[in-house]
């Protein structure tokens, strides 16, 4: 059984591993714990039996008109069992009160936020990896 909270009080680095996975650079435990308890809105999903995060997502917002969902993530063992569309309705029920909420995603995600009542739009982002992997960074040219 999977339980769904918006507590963030006990949560603490050592709860959120496995998360990530495929990423080029994920982020620390240390900057995704700060991630979750600076957004707007969170939702973690447990795993009962455990006590496990399995799975969250967040949201920032100025509070008054709109709303972004930066990350929905879900263990890979996790996965497939409606874990992800109960986090996404949860945190946009958290916010109806805003006239928008928007995510940017890969193509292949579309279909699933589609099911979930979202709209597809065009967006631009970017991505600066060498934020979450300083060791990376390639030195500027002179």
């Amino acid at each position: 059984m999977i339980n769904y909270s918006t507590d963030l009080s006990g949560l603490a680095e050592q709860d959120l591993s496995g998360f990530f996975v495929g990423w080029p650079a994920p982020p620390t435990a240390a900057q995704h714990l700060a991630v979750l308890k600076g957004s707007y809105r969170v939702v973690v999903a447990l795993d009962a039996g455990t006590g496990r995060v399995v799975g969250f997502v967040n949201m920032i917002s100025d509070g008054v008109l709109t709303g972004f969902i930066p990350w929905l993530e879900v263990l890979p063992e996790y996965q497939g069992q409606g874990i992800g569309g109960q986090l996404v309705r949860r945190v946009l029920a958290e916010a109806e009160h805003l006239y928008s909420v928007d995510l940017t995603c890969d193509e292949p995600l579309r279909a699933y936020y589609e099911k979930l009542g979202m709209l597809p739009l065009r967006g631009m982002a970017v991505r600066r990896w060498q934020v979450l992997a300083p060791e990376r960074r390639v030195p500027a040219e002179s």
